[in-house]
């Protein structure tokens, strides 16, 4: 079974479990046509890139290839990214390392947004800053904060396998003293620890606290948190595949995997689907198909890095995670030669519209 599929499973299995029901026909229309939040610095909606670390042959970072992956996300009209998140091999880099990345990524997206052309627009930088106990997540959440992150994109602790009230209690402790505003992120299939609705819903109140990425694909999951949305509050998918019918339900943006490959078609969908428009939404969704696939077929981020490196963005993984496996090249080989016109087509679409 696909990584992917497995992680369906297991979401699918803990909604059924936990997940509260709601009317969930009301819910999507209430929180479509209700306000775009806002963020304590920077509004967090729409087409958001968890960013792949770029490495050289050698297993260095490869610095050039971040700076023009960088640039590639602005100018594919991306509206946040993450570094150094579990797609960017957070578990792999050294603290040095993660410094580095986050200055360059702040300096290159993040600088000062007057007197810039359009293409170094300011847009957020969210930092991953989760570790497996408390106060390690605080003083990565601080370290973030003083290399200018704007949030800081907090996992639930994996492997440990907290109560929901230690959730509770971890997520306050972090937003009272990390210096950064949280968006949490709740990934069961990877952490072994599932944040669940009425777990999140304790947590909305806190000022400090100003969104949520979620995983889990379910629409009942999703109508859950949408049922907790609001001004200072985000609801963010993490799930490429379902991700426009999240934001066709009201959701604020996806925090992706696929765009950083194809930031331009990741941007036009959920530009669609913020916009309500079903039609293209599904449109878009038949194009990405494949990718969606593909994306899903060995851990994450294998797959979309072996896409990068025929982009020309770096060259490889870190151990324990291996190259895209020899049945699986043929795939991206035929994927990466697509990317160009789907780009183009999300490009002469934005521009018609």
């Amino acid at each position: 079974m696909a990584t992917g599929q497995i992680l369906a499973a297991v979401c699918s299995i803990l909604a059924r479990a936990f997940t509260p029901q709601v009317t969930s026909q009301a819910a999507r229309l209430s929180a479509r046509l209700s306000p775009p939040r806002k963020g304590t610095r920077l509004s967090l909606f729409g087409s958001i890139t968890a960013l792949a670390t770029p490495f050289t042959p050698a297993g260095d970072l490869d610095l050039d290839a971040w700076r023009r992956l960088l640039k590639q996300q602005l100018d594919g009209g991306t509206q946040a990214v993450v570094v150094a998140g579990s797609t960017g091999e957070a578990a792999a880099l050294s603290d040095d390392e993660y410094q580095t990345l986050l200055r360059i990524a702040v300096e290159t997206v993040a600088g000062p947004a007057s007197n810039q052309p359009a293409s170094n627009r300011r847009i957020p930088v969210l930092a991953g800053t989760g570790q497996m106990n408390t106060a390690k997540t605080i003083a990565m959440t601080r370290r973030a904060a003083a290399a200018g992150a704007e949030y800081a994109l907090v996992v639930t602790p994996p492997y440990v396998r907290p109560t929901q009230a230690g959730l509770v209690a971890h997520f306050r402790a972090v937003a009272d003293q990390g210096g950064l505003p949280v968006v949490l992120y709740n990934v069961p299939g990877r952490t072994g620890c599932d944040l669940l609705p009425e777990t999140v819903a304790e947590l909305v109140a806190h000022p400090g606290i100003v969104g949520i990425k979620e995983a889990c694909s379910e629409p009942e999951r999703m109508d859950a948190l949408l049922a907790l949305r609001s001004a200072g509050f985000a609801v963010l998918s993490g799930d490429d595949p379902t991700a426009g019918r999240a934001m066709l339900a009201g959701a604020d943006g996806l925090i992706s995997v696929g765009s950083n490959a194809l930031p331009g078609s990741f941007r036009r969908l959920c530009d669609l689907a913020r916009a309500g428009d079903a039609a293209a939404v599904q449109g878009w969704n038949t194009r990405l198909q494949e990718f969606y696939g593909f994306l899903g077929i060995e851990s994450n981020p294998i797959p979309v890095k072996a896409l990068l490196q025929r982009l020309g963005f770096g060259a490889g993984l870190r151990l324990p995670l291996l190259p895209l496996s020899p049945p699986h090249q043929a795939a991206a080989d035929r994927l990466a030669a697509t990317i160009a016109a789907l780009e183009e087509q999300s490009s002469r679409e934005a521009i018609a519209a």
